[in-house]
């Protein structure tokens, strides 16, 4: 049976991300959001704060909390910015959680470690600049030469690309099958930005997400040794599949952060401004646009606590997390265009929050799967065209 009461653990990490937010996230945004600049006292404060590998087993430096956590953490930290939310996503969701389940163990013990301690950053290269939804599109290769790989090619809209130590990256390792198209040709590896041919940098001019840093990853015959392939060759597609599944539960539990956010600052503002003599919370048409808030926030967090308990039991929530990520991202877009209304002309400026809320709730419509890809998927579930096949590894069980 579903349970959605939060235990002492859930309301502790709840506390430890609202207390960044409010902080150390909160009183600079506006700063950081205009200066396009990630402020650098974010990613010090959460690691301070256990955030970087709370769910991650104790063994390995994290704090062995559970997979829900890792839901309300993102919403604590997207109701402050989605800048922050993004560190968890990219962090938590598409690297320490895959290499917790795909790595070997020395693996685990040199990169998984000091990510969970929050000692290093680290971060998920796939996106290229002509492949994002079509995964098998990418170009990039890493071509076997004795005890290396050689990796050449491009990541394109990677997550603190700029800021981070570690990538797992997906590349091309058997050529012939590149040609085909054929997806069991893919490989992932774990590559550390200090090595020779690896070259960063950021992207500017976002409309939102302005605050994080989002950038570029180019690699010019990078050696990676061998013992840096996660898991096997040719099973990089399966692999990132996973990281996606972990990623795009962390975009579904923030963006019902940004909705709750859009909320309370529409009734606040409802309250202070006054029109025709009177709040404008009165008038029955704003009052519509906020109780379809809180209906969209209420039924965005069940779906995603849901795919958080199905990750809990060990079972796989890739239908589920599918569903939370789309509902919630379309959910978060409508009410931070809605929040925007409600403020009028303020609500065009950035006096205000929720212009910034606005231009935030676009991105995650497009990134992690497009909202477009989520609901071929959700039909094809449906229609019974697409079913989940076991995978030999998912996420442990946790019980909190």
């Amino acid at each position: 049976m579903i349970d959605f009461k939060l235990t002492e653990n859930h309301i502790a990490v709840q506390e430890m991300a609202r207390e960044v937010a409010e902080h150390v996230i909160l009183p600079n945004i506006r700063e950081y959001d205009r200066k396009q600049e990630m402020n650098p006292a974010v990613l010090p404060a959460m690691a301070k704060a256990n955030l970087l590998g709370f769910c991650i087993p104790e063994h390995y430096g994290g704090l062995g909390m559970d997979y829900i956590s890792l839901g309300l953490a993102s919403e604590e930290l997207e109701y402050a910015d989605t800048s922050a939310r993004v560190i968890l996503s990219v962090h938590i969701g598409l690297f320490s959680l895959p290499i917790l389940v795909w790595a070997n163990e020395e693996q685990k013990q040199k990169y998984l470690t000091p990510a969970a301690k929050g000692q290093k950053i680290a971060t998920f290269g796939l996106t290229e600049p002509a492949a994002g939804s079509d995964a098998v599109g990418i170009e990039s290769t890493a071509v076997k030469k004795g005890d290396d790989y050689i990796l050449n090619g491009e990541k394109m809209w990677i997550s603190l690309a700029a800021v981070a130590d570690y990538f797992i990256v997906f590349a091309w390792t058997d050529l012939e099958k590149k040609k085909k198209r054929d997806h069991n040709g893919l490989s992932a590896f774990i590559v550390e930005s200090k090595w020779d041919g690896v070259t960063t940098g950021t992207i500017h001019g976002k409309l939102g997400v302005r605050a994080g840093n989002t950038g570029y990853i180019a690699f010019q015959d990078v050696k990676v040794p061998a013992e840096n392939l996660v898991y096997k060759e040719g099973q990089g597609f399966k692999i990132a599949m996973f990281c996606l599944d972990q990623g795009r539960y962390t975009v579904a539990a923030g963006s019902c952060g940004l909705i709750r956010a859009c909320r309370d600052a529409c009734a606040k503002y409802a309250h202070d401004r006054k029109t025709f003599g009177q709040p404008i919370g009165e008038h029955q048409l704003v009052k519509q646009m906020i109780a379809n808030m809180e209906a969209g926030y209420e039924y965005s967090r069940y779906l995603y606590l849901k795919a958080g308990w199905l990750k809990n039991q060990g079972k796989r929530s890739t239908r589920e997390t599918s569903l939370a990520k789309w509902i919630s991202c379309r959910e978060a877009e409508a009410h931070a265009a809605n929040a925007v209304q409600v403020f009028g002309s303020y609500g065009f400026s950035d006096e205000y929050p929720v212009e910034r809320f606005y231009r935030n709730s676009k991105g995650a419509s497009i990134y992690e799967g497009t909202r477009e890809i989520h609901t071929i998927v959700q039909a094809d579930y449906v229609l019974g065209i697409r079913k989940d096949k076991d995978i030999e590894r998912d996420l442990p069980p946790v019980q909190q």
